[in-house]
Order: structure tokens, then C-alpha cells, then sequence
């Protein structure tokens, strides 16, 4: 009798039901959607300015890449001289604002005193929010003639020897140019830097600081090592940055199409000769503005991939070591 109650028992106790999932699956769903968007975006960008490049790809073909030529009047374009101006813009304005940027994010996270930290982060992040036209025009009427009257003039002097101090100085050229892009990326490279050395572990310090490491030391061992994934990915997003910026650089490069190897010429970049000459295009001119648009495109995709490729061969590195 015993045992055959326990067995009723037993069949009598209730089944335990299995988990409903459709709320992980209403998420895995909705998160996927949202991801796919995203692609979907890049796609149709991409598509679009392919469809209205089309008649510019027929006419010039890989031509349109390494031609010098911008002729409106007689139908004859080339984007060399706008993809020499973006890369050397750019190329300037990493230059002058990494160092500042890492160097400032440095400072913030592990120099600077507690009470001083928060009002230049907020001042850091006011200059981010000034719209790119004020920018500009402070680089006319500042930037410009300051680098055209006390600038230009001492590096031709003493660096006149090397070709990329040579020439007349115009005032509009490409080193202001790339100065007024610095100025734009320089708070973004120092939030996100900031933010990568703040979230550096302090048992990475303070095992430094047990082996008797200085305080250089324990920067340059314990926190920039572990960062440097972090700080050359704040890099990317400000290259980025600089191969789109449009008003700003249009307003101080002097907007010549032209391969110069001086830093004193004037110059041209993708972005801005879109801006420029949009509204006043029609036809192949058109055609050929939108295949502008269509090399920037590519541009920054190859520039984000090799940046990809680079992190990954940082990766790879650190495993072995």
C-alpha cells in the first residue's frame, strides 16, 4: 500500500512547463531588424550614388580616378586632384591633433586634479558641439590671416629647403585647411580616448606602481599599452570625421583643383566640391559630382576596413606576446 500511494503521488504532482521563449525571440527579432536597417542604409546610400554616377562611369571609367582635369566648360572631369586634397587634409589635421588629443586625455585621466577634470572635459565637449560654419568663418577671419602674416612667412624662412614650404603664400591653403579639420576632430580623439583610459583597470596601476615603476612608467606601461586598441579605434572615427568635413574646409582651403606639393597652395577636397558645385550642375557635371560622392563612399569604407585589418594585427600581436 505504501509504495502504490507514492506511486499515485507521483503521477498525481503537476508537470513543470518549459520556459516560454517568444520573448527571446521577440528580442533576437527586433534587434536583428534593427542591425539589418543599418545595412540596408549603407546598401541604398551606396546604390543611389552609383545609379546617379552611371553615365560619368561610362564616359570616363577607371580614367576618372587619375585624371587631373576639372573642366566644366568642355565636359572633362577628374577626381585626383579632390582625392589629393581630402588625403592631405586629413593627413594634416591627424597629425596636429592626435598628439594634443591623446596628450589631453592623458593628462585628464591620470595628471590633472579632481576639481579640474570636469570643466575642461566640459570645455572639450562645447568645442565638439560649435556648429562646422562658425568654425569657418572664424578660420577667414582669424585662422587665415594670422598663418597668412605670422605663420607662413617664418616656415618658409627657416624650412624653406623642403617642398612642402615652398611657393607664395596665398592665405586659403591646404594647411589651414587641415589646421580648422584638427580643430573639429580634436575633441572627439579626446572624449573616446579619455573614456578607453578611464575604464583601464587600476590593478593594472597599481601593479606598476608595486614594482617601483614612475609615474611615466606606469602610463606608458600599465595604461597606454593596454589602451592603445581603444585610442587608435578614437583615431578612426576622427579620420573619419575629417574625410567627410565639407563647410568649414570649404571655406579656408582656397578651393583650387590642383596637385601641389606645397602645403601653401590652395586646394580642393571630395566633400567640398560637392558642396560647391552641386546646385549649379546638370548632366555629365552632375553625373560626375555624384561619382564624387561615390569615391568619398568607398573612401571611408577602405579607410574603416584597414583600420579593422590593423586592430586585428594589434590583436594578433598582443596574443603572442
Amino acid at each position: 500500500m505504501g509504495t502504490a500511494g507514492m506511486l499515485e503521488g507521483k503521477k498525481a504532482a503537476p508537470r513543470m512547463r518549459p520556459p516560454s521563449r517568444l520573448g527571446d525571440r521577440i528580442f533576437a527579432g527586433f534587434t536583428f531588424l534593427m542591425a539589418a536597417t543599418v545595412v540596408l542604409l549603407i546598401c541604398v546610400v551606396g546604390w543611389q550614388l552609383w545609379d546617379g554616377s552611371r553615365l560619368s562611369i561610362r564616359t570616363f571609367g577607371f580614367h576618372f580616378l587619375v585624371s587631373t582635369d576639372w573642366d566644366p566648360v568642355n565636359d572633362s572631369y577628374g577626381a585626383l586632384p579632390f582625392i589629393f586634397g581630402t588625403m592631405v587634409s586629413s593627413l594634416i589635421a591627424l597629425v596636429i591633433a592626435v598628439p594634443l588629443s591623446v596628450a589631453t586625455a592623458i593628462y585628464l585621466t591620470e595628471l590633472a586634479p579632481l576639481w579640474l577634470r570636469q570643466p575642461v572635459v566640459s570645455l572639450i565637449e562645447m568645442l565638439a558641439a560649435i556648429p562646422s560654419v562658425i568654425l569657418g568663418l572664424w578660420g577667414i577671419f582669424v585662422l587665415v590671416p594670422w598663418l597668412r602674416v605670422e605663420v607662413l612667412p617664418i616656415l618658409r624662412h627657416y624650412l624653406g629647403w623642403c617642398p612642402l614650404f615652398q611657393g607664395t603664400i596665398y592665405g586659403p591653403c591646404m594647411l589651414a585647411g587641415g589646421m580648422i579639420i584638427a580643430i573639429m576632430i580634436i575633441p572627439i580623439i579626446t572624449s573616446v580616448s579619455r573614456e578607453i583610459l578611464v575604464s583601464v583597470p587600476q590593478i593594472q596601476r597599481e601593479a606598476a606602481y608595486a614594482l617601483g615603476a614612475t609615474r611615466w612608467e606606469v602610463t606608458r606601461i600599465a595604461v597606454l599599452s593596454y589602451a592603445k586598441r581603444g585610442i587608435f579605434g578614437a583615431v578612426i572615427l576622427g579620420l573619419g570625421r575629417a574625410l567627410g568635413e565639407t563647410m568649414a574646409v570649404t571655406m579656408v582651403i582656397g578651393n583650387t583643383p590642383q596637385l601641389a606639393a606645397s602645403l601653401f597652395a590652395p586646394g580642393y577636397t571630395l566633400a567640398s566640391v560637392i558642396a560647391n558645385e552641386f546646385s549649379e550642375a546638370s548632366d555629365l557635371y552632375l553625373q560626375s559630382l555624384f561619382e564624387i560622392g561615390l569615391v568619398l563612399f568607398f573612401v571611408t569604407i577602405l579607410v574603416n576596413l584597414l583600420a579593422q585589418l590593423i586592430l586585428k594585427t594589434f590583436a594578433g600581436a598582443t596574443v603572442k606576446q
